[in-house]
């Protein structure tokens, strides 16, 4: 018996990659090409195989650690003349390898679901899998015949009941014909567009098939699709209760796929072994947060189809019908469609004011010093770009209240209250498509220029209609600031499966008692309303 080093092997140009996963112990036995370990650099993850038969005797990586050509993986312990060390053998891609080939390219087996080419032709751009939705709109169309598009560059914008999504292109090259229109309705699968340019990577996770010219004499290698794995039952697509635990265990694909739909990877809960995130997770969690939760969609069905423009007749809550009235006897009219985000949040609201039994506070907080502190920040970083808004401060101001009182950072679960033990701040934005709620997440973590920022970016893409499910998704607080319309106080709505929300109206100077005269004071109305268990 001896004993030998297992070491990485030559994996091409890359100095260093992660340790991923670890797929033997001490004691193990394995055969030659066995997997041990999976690495991962910035474009796709391999698998390091054994170069030899034995027992495992000592592990000299762990999770996480970096590695490059000719790092020692493990100690094995051998038999005979196998003792006697040899070339390594090419580290086996998590997908499948190149026939004849000592090494393939990383980029080459980013993904399991097409061969890839070095061919230049026509390739077909289709609507990748974005969940169950059928009929989805095209609200805007941003390319035209004859640009030039990069890969992963948005080509259209489409419209769910829950949120705008971008559709990017899964290949480089002209746009040679369009096939889609604003208002046209698509699916997974319709062709978008024709591309002339190059090939299709292999981790375009909707590729379609290239043409390759005549002759196929361009074809540089193909790598054939592994064998389907097992997949275990889906689990959740988003736990937030769980804490996040070092880096999401996802290959490159995965984390191309997530990047392309606006996918938070950290997010995501992986349903693959050893909890890593697969692809159908991502499409789970899309899927999820564009049609809202279950509950949601079921509380949605079983509620007044019309509820969101006012027009049910009130039946399903026995009440009397709702009057039917031909205005048009009565003058000119005009008829105009809601938009599919107006109807939803009609129908979500209304859950919520009749589900969440609530109490407002109305109070009025002096802010006069804030103000000054806000404009003089504002004037000595004029230069920078960004405009600090009192919204900010608010923001800052909440988490501290949250983390202070807990209950109002949580959320019911049956008769079980999951805290939260992350401060993801909401802000409703009023935009032509109907009422949205951007989010700033891990607010807890963030200045207030980053804030502001931030806010100023997801408000613009609000506007736009441009904001994606993830940036829409994981508020424990929401924030409703109607100052720009005025009015004292008002109700705000608290946006389940929150307990909370602020409410905010215009600021006002007013004379205030100080003890011994009434002097200016900036008061800015504020209205928490809090249903249970805050109440």
């Amino acid at each position: 018996m001896a004993t030998i080093e297992i070491k990485v092997p030559d994996i091409g140009d890359f100095a260093e990659v992660t340790v991923i996963e670890l797929m033997v112990k001490p004691g193990d036995s394995v055969a030659v090409d066995q997997s041990l370990v999976t690495v991962e650099s910035d474009k796709a993850s391999m698998e390091i195989p054994s170069s030899h038969a034995g027992v495992v005797k000592e592990l000299k990586v762990k999770l996480g650690d970096k590695v490059a050509e000719g790092s020692v993986v493990l100690m094995l312990e051998v038999a005979g003349a196998s003792a006697a060390p040899g070339p390594a053998p090419a580290p086996a891609p998590t997908t499948a390898a190149a026939p004849a080939a000592p090494f393939v390219p990383l980029a080459a087996v980013a993904s399991p679901a097409a061969a890839t080419v070095a061919a230049v032709g026509p390739v077909e751009l289709r609507v990748p899998d974005i969940g169950d939705f059928k009929d989805v709109t095209v609200i805007e169309v941003m390319v035209k015949v004859g640009d030039s598009v990069k890969l992963e560059q948005s080509l259209i914008t489409v419209e769910s009941d829950k949120a705008s999504m971008e559709i990017p292109s899964s290949a480089a090259g002209v746009i040679k014909g369009l096939l889609v229109k604003l208002g046209d309705k698509v699916n997974v699968g319709d062709l978008l567009a024709v591309l002339e340019g190059s090939a299709v990577p292999s981790s375009a996770p909707a590729a379609a098939p290239v043409v390759a010219p005549p002759g196929g004499s361009s074809v540089a290698a193909v790598v054939a699709p592994s064998a389907p794995a097992s997949v275990s039952a889906p689990l959740p697509a988003h736990n937030p209760t769980v804490a996040l635990t070092g880096l999401p265990h996802a290959s490159p694909s995965v984390r191309k796929f997530a990047r392309e739909l606006g996918v938070p990877i950290d997010e995501v809960r992986g349903s693959g072994p050893k909890g890593r995130i697969t692809q159908d997770d991502v499409q789970a969690f899309t899927k999820s947060v564009m049609s809202g939760a279950a509950q949601t969609r079921a509380m949605a069905a079983s509620a007044p189809k019309a509820a969101a423009g006012g027009a049910s007749d009130g039946a399903a809550l026995g009440l009397i019908p709702w009057p039917k009235v031909d205005f048009a006897k009565f003058g000119p009219i005009e008829r105009k469609e809601m938009s599919r985000i107006k109807k939803i949040s009609g129908a979500n609201l209304l859950r919520n004011a009749i589900m969440i039994p609530a109490v407002t506070n109305h109070d009025d907080a002096d802010i006069t010093d804030l103000e000054a502190f806000r404009v003089s920040t504002n004037r000595e970083n004029e230069k920078s770009g960004v405009k600090v808004t009192m919204l900010a401060f608010l923001i800052k101001a909440c988490v501290a209240a949250l983390k202070k009182y807990p209950e109002f950072n949580s959320s019911l679960d049956g008769d079980a209250l999951i805290y939260k033990n992350y401060w993801h701040i909401g802000f409703a934005a009023d935009t032509p498509n109907g009422l949205m709620v951007p989010v700033i997440k891990d607010a807890d973590k963030k200045g207030i220029f980053q804030i502001s920022a931030e806010m100023s970016e997801l408000a613009k893409k609000a506007r736009d209609g441009k904001l994606s499910p993830a940036e829409m998704s994981g508020a424990t607080f929401t924030i409703s600031s109607l100052g720009g319309i005025g009015g004292r106080y008002f109700t705000p709505i608290i946006n389940a499966p929150e307990v909370s929300i602020l409410g905010v109206c215009r600021s006002t100077t007013e004379p205030v008692w100080d003890g011994k005269a009434f002097q200016p004071r900036l008061m800015l109305p504020l209205e928490p309303d809090l249903g249970p268990p805050c109440d």
